[in-house]
């Protein structure tokens, strides 16, 4: 049982990891579709060792489609993954279109895998914002262990987070600052409000009306959606000088009593995560995570758990949570939606 997919963004920084991890993880793909712009048809992506031709995403692509891995932007999906569905394909959406859908399922197969079955008359599965991923598989066993009451989250996020093109921009500022030469003159279109480079900016898009940015409100909105409980969640977004992996330090309530030695021991059986957490440790490396060191891998690393000194008791945690946000962030975590989906297909049959 193999599957025509498409990717629709497959130029970009995203649909290029998909097309890797797709073929790092044998996925049942009979015949692949990139699909771009106008601008970029034409040109060629490797698959298998093999180049294959980039189509412009119109709605005639999607003819005979199966799944359509999508990361191109939110207008695009809107406009073009309801013409997939209506030529029967399913989409697993890596843009924000989708996301707070009552009608899509938000989904983190290591936390809600129940509800890939469930993408509807819509024929969309949604895949969560970067940071919100990453959280939530540390969330998810606390949850169910010892209770969440409240979470505050401080987020530390890669410049590509924001595409190509903004690590590009932080990689030609920071090469001029480090000369003592003019930063590059750029538009409103550029990727950040102000350089990047050697500094932080705790602005991710745009702001909203009571001072939160649209980046705080997705991880506010998106976790009890995955999580399926209200939790209430406060976040700070930051952007740092960093190419690839965003870091969040976490704090917790939780319901029932938590040490750090047993919340080691259960997130180190956890589904997607790893524990790095030895203050021993001669290297960084082994004392907790880092976001170099969370580049090109898997896993969502979590360290430095200890508990919240502010209080006196045992119900309050501080943790940090590192991930390549390309990967788990975006591209694997929806190859995973996709590879939930045809199980379920071959075990109850296509719809």
């Amino acid at each position: 049982m193999s599957f025509r997919v498409a990717i629709l963004g497959a130029t970009g920084l995203v649909g290029q990891t998909l097309l890797s991890i797709l073929e790092e993880r044998s996925f049942p793909v009979s015949e692949l579709l990139p699909l771009a712009s106008a601008r970029s048809a034409g040109a060629s992506v490797s698959f298998r060792g093999e180049a294959v031709v980039v189509q412009e995403a119109v709605p005639d692509a999607f003819e005979g489609v199966d799944i359509v891995l999508s990361s191109a932007g939110a207008s695009v999906s809107r406009r073009l993954l309801p013409e997939a569905a209506r030529r029967g394909a399913v989409s697993v959406d890596n843009t924000s279109a989708y996301r707070m859908d009552p009608a899509v399922p938000l989904v983190v197969p290591e936390v809600n895998a129940h509800r890939i079955p469930e993408y509807g008359e819509q024929r969309i599965l949604a895949n969560p914002n970067c940071s919100t991923i990453q959280l939530v598989l540390v969330l998810k066993p606390l949850l169910d262990t010892f209770g969440l009451r409240r979470v505050v989250v401080s987020t530390y996020q890669s410049s590509g987070g924001a595409g190509a093109e903004a690590m590009r921009q932080l990689e030609e500022d920071s090469r001029a600052d480090l000369a003592g030469e003019p930063l590059p003159q750029r538009g409103d279109d550029a990727a950040f409000p102000s350089t990047l480079a050697f500094d932080c900016l705790p602005q991710i898009d745009v702001f909203r009306e009571a001072g939160e940015t649209k980046e705080e409100e997705k991880m506010r909105r998106e976790t009890p959606k995955i999580l399926e409980v209200e939790v209430p969640l406060s976040a700070t977004c930051v952007r740092v000088p960093v190419r690839i992996g965003h870091s969040e330090a976490v704090w917790v309530e939780t319901e029932k009593e938590a040490s750090p030695q047993a919340v080691r021991e259960l997130l180190a059986t956890a589904p997607g995560v790893a524990v790095v957490d030895d203050p021993s440790a001669a290297l960084a490396s082994g004392r907790y995570p880092t976001a170099r060191a969370a580049d090109g891998r898997d896993p969502v690393y979590v360290g430095r758990i200890r508990r919240d000194t502010s209080r006196s008791d045992d119900h309050g945690l501080a943790l940090w949570v590192v991930a390549d946000n390309i990967r788990k962030g975006a591209a694997l975590n929806a190859v995973q939606v996709a590879e939930g989906l045809v199980e379920h297909w071959r075990q109850h049959g296509r719809s």
